[in-house]
């Protein structure tokens, strides 16, 4: 081929694009940015993390005050403005947004604002006429709401978390469908704003990936709280009445209708891959997600993905980390890096929270893994019964012969802060042993490690099988 316009195109300025980018610009490769998102900034900033988040500690804060009688403190009873806690979101990520356009528009590389598909493995047509040419792509176009497979929903319209972000007024009734990770976290930010939520969720529990113990813990509160929770459901149509939607379905073989003003669709995202015509770049795909090796290199093998594009994990670091490789492996090809699951995190934010970090019992069980657990709970802790955190437990496996620890979980206040510890005793690679004789302060909420620590340390011999 003749000299390309640049050495790598990156098609998505989001996380990954822009971590990708920079490793590839530092490397003195011509590098372009291409990004045709109406807004700039990416999913985690624009629509995902930041957002939510930020709406998820205003519901928090809004608890604890409407909530103060534990700690003997009389207020009156609270009350806020729905339009000031959208404000003070919006502000926030406008913050985050302009950060990440400065990054972008003053990187060491160019930056394009326009869409980008392929016409030939090396070359991409821009929305604005133009067509580019490059030696290497990394693609990064990140993900969209999953369309509704129900025709019924479509009749009666609904919201989705995009839309949910952006209301202006707080609907007093809400239908959520779907307990995965976005579906609790908006059930739960709504209820807590006085809506009467009603969550319905296929499988026997929600968070369906997690072990019970803790999907159990989340379904427990969710009800003292007044959310409607219902599992094992099958949806069988949606309705209008009056002024309000009516969804009905099968919950233990018996048909329940449930109504609501306002329906949210919280059934996750899809990759935002079909407007790039990757069949003419030899681009495979797996029902629209980008196939990729561990190396971030897809069936074209100057090609490259990252982000929620082809992760099997749609979380921002991951992008970050994919990006980076995808990059590297751009850059210096003779010394490949590869991607390592083996401290797969996953957060929810609700309250409690809920960080789950590689094995779980579940999958324990199903792959056949050898593990001890033990678990202990926030109920009888001194730091949690201080803050009247009394939900949740955490809880560690461990290798049988080893001691080593393979997993963790944690369902209680700061779940997500206190998860890192043991992210940071398996990057290292330690056992039981070394986590209970590591000093933890008192009294902390992060001492409360040290409780299951202990007993695996009891069970299994330093450097011999357990009992």
């Amino acid at each position: 081929m003749k000299e390309p316009d640049y050495d790598v195109a990156v098609i998505g300025g989001g996380s990954g694009g822009y971590a990708a980018a920079r490793t590839t610009a530092n490397a003195d490769l011509r590098t372009v940015v291409i990004e045709g998102g109406k807004e700039v900034g990416g999913l985690c900033i624009l629509r995902g993390c930041m957002p939510t988040k930020a709406l998820l500690y205003a519901a928090e804060v809004m608890h604890l005050a409407s909530h103060p009688g534990a700690w003997g403190i009389q207020t009156q009873k609270a009350g806020f403005d729905f339009s000031q806690v959208m404000a003070r979101k919006d502000a926030m990520i406008q913050e985050f947004a302009d950060y990440r356009r400065e990054q972008l528009t003053r990187g060491p590389f160019t930056f394009l604002r326009a869409r980008a598909s392929f016409i030939d493995p090396h070359t991409v047509a821009l929305s604005t006429g133009e067509t580019l040419t490059a030696r290497h792509f990394v693609i990064n176009t990140g993900s969209v709401v999953a369309p509704s497979p129900l025709p019924f929903l479509d009749e009666v319209g609904y919201l989705t978390s995009d839309d949910a972000l952006v209301l202006t007024r707080l609907p007093k009734s809400l239908i959520i469908l779907g307990g995965g990770s976005v579906g609790v976290e908006f059930a739960q930010f709504f209820a807590r704003f006085q809506v009467k939520v009603t969550l319905i969720q296929r499988s026997t529990h929600v968070l369906h990936e997690f072990d019970t113990d803790a999907t159990d813990t989340l379904e427990k509160v969710f009800r003292r709280e007044g959310i409607a929770v219902f599992t094992n459901t099958k949806l069988l149509g949606a309705t209008r009445n009056g002024g309000l939607k009516q969804v009905s379905f099968l919950h233990d073989a018996r048909e329940v209708q449930v109504e609501a003003e306002e329906i949210l669709f919280a059934l996750g995202r899809v990759p935002n891959t079909d407007s790039l015509n990757l069949d003419k770049a030899g681009v495979g795909t797996d029902n629209r997600r980008i196939v990729t090796n561990e190396e971030m290199q897809t069936s074209a093998r100057h090609i490259y993905a990252a982000g929620d594009c082809t992760s099997p994990f749609e979380i921002v670091h991951i992008a970050v980390q994919q990006g980076e490789i995808a990059g590297h492996n751009i850059a210096d090809p003779e010394h490949p890096r590869r991607m390592d699951y083996r401290l797969m995190t996953s957060v929810v934010f609700t309250e409690p929270q809920i960080a789950v970090l590689a094995l779980t019992e579940k999958k324990a069980l199903l792959e056949r893994i050898p593990y001890r657990a033990a678990s202990y709970p926030f109920a009888d802790h001194g730091k949690a019964l201080i803050m009247e955190a009394k939900d949740g437990f955490v809880k560690l496996l461990a290798n049988p012969a080893t001691g080593e620890i393979i997993g963790g979980c944690c369902v209680g206040p700061a779940g997500g802060e206190l998860i890192h510890e043991i992210i940071a005793a398996m990057y290292k690679r330690m056992t039981v042993h070394e986590l209970a004789a590591m000093p933890h302060y008192h009294p902390t909420l992060a001492e409360i490690w040290t409780y299951p620590a202990e007993t695996l340390a009891l069970e299994i011999p330093p450097g011999g099988r357990s009992t």
